[in-house]
Order: C-alpha cells, then structure tokens, then sequence
C-alpha cells in the first residue's frame, strides 16, 4: 500500500505547508490583537479612573474663606497678667461673636430664618478656629478683620459643583444666599487659598475642618508595627523552610498552608483579629497596635514566599564553601547566604507592606472605623488609617466630603506607587546576577 505523503507532488507539499503556516500566523496575529485589545482596555480603565479621581479632588486642595470684621472683647479674655486666659477663652462664645459679626455686613437681614441662612454660609468651626489662632499668636487679638473658612455648601458653589440653574428645591444653596454670596464678591470678602488644614487636621464632623493627618499617622504606626512583626518572623520561618526543616508530610502541610494563606480574603484576617486579640486578649480597640499585628499576620505569608524565592537564587554554592571553611548551617545562612538575598527580602517586604497600607477590610473588622478627631500619640490610642477615612468618607452624604475622599485616594495612591517604585530601584540597585 502506498504512502499518501509520499504519493503527494512536490506542488502539493508546498500548498499544503503554505496553507499550514498561513493558519499559524493568523493565528498569532489573532493573539497579538487580542493582547493589544486587553493592555489598551486596561490602559483607557485606568486613564478613566484617575481622570475621575483627579477631577473631583484637586479642587479640594483649596478652601473658601469669608472676610469677617469684628472687635473682639478683651476683657473678656484677658487675665490678670494682661495676657490670654485659657479659661476665660474657653469658656467665651467663639462662634456668636463670629456669626453676630458676620450678620453685621447684612442690616437689610432682620427675619430669624433669614439669619439663620445667612449664618450658615460661615463654617461652624469658624469661631473655635479663630479661638485656636489667637491662642497660637495672641497678637492677632488687635486685629479687626478675620479670614475665616466658609461654609461647604459656599466652598461646593464657589468651586463650580452646585448647578444654580435648578430649582431652589433642588440645591442646598437658595436664592436669597446666592443674592448675599453676589453682594459678598461684589466687596471681594470672598477667596481662596490652599487648603493646608486637610493636610494638618484630623477628622471633622464639618467638611472644611477635616483632614488626614490623623489617619495618616494612624496608617504609620500600625504599618510599624506591622514590619517589627512581620518581617523578623517570616525571615526566620523561610530560612527554617529552607535549610533546616526536615522533609516529610509536616514540612509539606506547612508550605502548602503559607501559599493558601497568602490568597485567603483579607475579611478573614479581620474576624481572626477581632476574635483573637480583641475578644480574647482584650486588647484596646480601634488601636494601631491592633491593626499592625492584623495586617502582620496578612503580609506573613507574601514576606515568607518572596524570602524564600529570594534564598532560592542565591548561588548552592556561596553556603557548601560556607561549610566547606568549617561555618556552620546557621553561620552559612545568616552570614553568606542572607545578605545576599537581602534586596529581594527588602523588596518583597516592601510589596507586602504596600499592600497591607490599601487594606480596609481587616481593620473595619477590629475597629478603625471610628470617628477620631484627634491624632494619635502612641499605638495604643484609638486611631483609623487611611483607607478606612477614605471609606468614611465616601459614606456621607455632603459633597465636600467626596471631593475630599477623592483627595485622599490621590495622596493613597502616591504613597502606594512611591512604595513599588522603592521596591523596583532597590531591586535595580543591589540586584546580582549569577
């Protein structure tokens, strides 16, 4: 019986072949459209969602302010000694002086409700600010004109995101405000100016007063305590894995459970922290120390799997002349073997902490949800980080504090992408080839 192929013409084989090969590249052509399609989808993702987050939070880097004339009462504040009494200014209506001034430029506002919209066009935290600024420099007490922040439903118009063009029902500001707002810009009592109060106040009921340093600080110290535990356990733990943990069924049911904990939802290291150091040990609640130790148990995992790839590349035979020289296992390890696998331990260490500084899950779970107005001084103080302030946030209901959840997503994710570029440099830096 004759062999097909080889009864086959030479023209045959050819058309063939060229029939095969022209399949195979369309093919690759295909998948070279596909992959282009899928980058230039995910790029035009990312390009919608920043634009988004960039354009409606750059303009919370600016705050609205009112220029507000009024004499302050010294003898009310004064001590004995001429100079400020805390009590005494304390214990004064900061906010009935302001908002009794402010009416001042507005004689035609006689009716109780009129007044009342026309007050709220000035922050409530407009007088315990000015308290705070005369005790900080008590030479202003001379001064006669006072800028003092707006209010944020003036910010939002100020800004361009309150449409005037709806019906009053509709927006928060009315007409007869927009008619004091025009009379205001007409006496250029109205400004802007950089809002540093977001970057040097924590949280506030009022939207103008709030900030992030509360949150930021928050995120610090749990993310330090998160290093002090997380990366000594898992350098020890891969360097255990890999030179001295005896083969057998233990050793196998170890690494299999570290590389299923490093994919376990970030919701079950939470419910883990709540029942074991909350509802167990009783530690303080809402608590940095808390919230390291969480998101130290998070990122054990991710440090021991890049410990241990970074261990695996360096050279077997840097640790058998190790031990060749008369060193021991341990003395191989930490001496020779270490060092060198220091810059991926350092960037892998640094991915993990990156990651944990996005989570808000797990610190929901143990706390950190809480409304805190004050910055924390040490790990055990109440605090909340920064992706839960952002959370908090983006709950509520008033406008100004969108734009601000939207600031604080930007100023997340410059330290999110400064922390990957650290860990690519370190990379670059002290990576060796072999």
């Amino acid at each position: 019986m004759s062999n097909p192929i080889k009864a086959m013409s030479i023209e045959d084989r050819l058309a063939k072949i060229s029939k095969s090969l022209d399949k195979r590249h369309k093919q690759e052509k295909q998948l070279k459209i596909a992959g282009i399609t899928a980058i230039t989808l995910a790029i035009g993702f990312l390009v919608v969602l920043m634009t988004n987050i960039f354009s409606n939070g750059y303009t919370a880097l600016l705050q609205s302010e009112v220029r507000v004339n009024l004499e302050i009462p010294m003898d009310k504040l004064l001590g004995e000694d001429g100079q400020i009494d805390p009590q005494k200014s304390q214990a004064f209506n900061w906010s009935g002086l302001v908002k009794k001034s402010f009416r001042k430029g507005f004689p035609a506002v006689k009716g109780m409700s009129d007044q009342r919209m026309l007050n709220d066009l000035v922050s409530d935290n407009a007088g315990y600010e000015l308290r705070l600024a005369i005790e900080n420099d008590p030479t202003l007490i001379n001064q006669t004109a006072f800028w003092v922040k707006t209010s944020d439903d003036l910010d939002m118009l100020l800004k361009g995101r309150i449409n005037t063009a709806l019906p009053e029902k509709l927006r928060r500001i009315k007409d007869n405000q927009l008619e004091w707002i025009k009379q205001l810009e007409q006496q250029e009592d109205l400004r802007k100016v950089f809002n540093s109060t977001f970057f040097t106040n924590a949280d506030s009921r009022e939207p103008e007063s709030a900030g992030i340093l509360g949150a930021v600080v928050g995120s610090a110290m749990a993310l330090m305590v998160t290093i002090i535990i997380a990366l000594p356990l898992a350098v020890m733990a891969a360097i255990y894995l890999e030179y001295f943990a005896p083969p057998g069924r233990l050793t196998d049911f170890i690494e299999v459970n570290i590389n299923n904990l490093a994919a376990v939802p970030s919701i079950v290291f939470g419910l883990l922290g709540l029942a074991i150091f909350l509802g167990f040990f009783n530690m303080p609640r809402s608590a940095p120390l808390v919230g390291g130790m969480v998101l130290a148990l998070m990122t054990l995992p991710t440090i021991i799997i890049a410990t241990r790839a970074s261990i695996r590349a360096v050279p077997t035979s840097i640790r058998d002349a190790a031990l060749g020289v008369g060193a021991s296992r341990m003395q191989a390890a930490l001496d020779h073997v270490l060092p060198l696998a220091a810059p991926g331990i350092l960037t892998g260490t640094i991915i993990g902490i990156a990651q944990a500084l996005g989570e808000t899950a797990p610190l929901i779970m143990i706390g950190m949800v809480a409304f805190i107005v004050d910055v924390p001084t040490s790990i055990t103080d109440p605090a909340t980080a920064l992706p839960v302030q952002i959370f908090i946030w983006s709950d509520s209901a008033e406008r100004a504090f969108y734009e601000r959840s939207s600031l604080a997503i930007m100023v997340l994710l410059i330290f999110l992408i400064s922390m990957n570029l650290l860990a690519v440099l370190l990379r670059k830096r002290f990576e060796k080839r072999w």
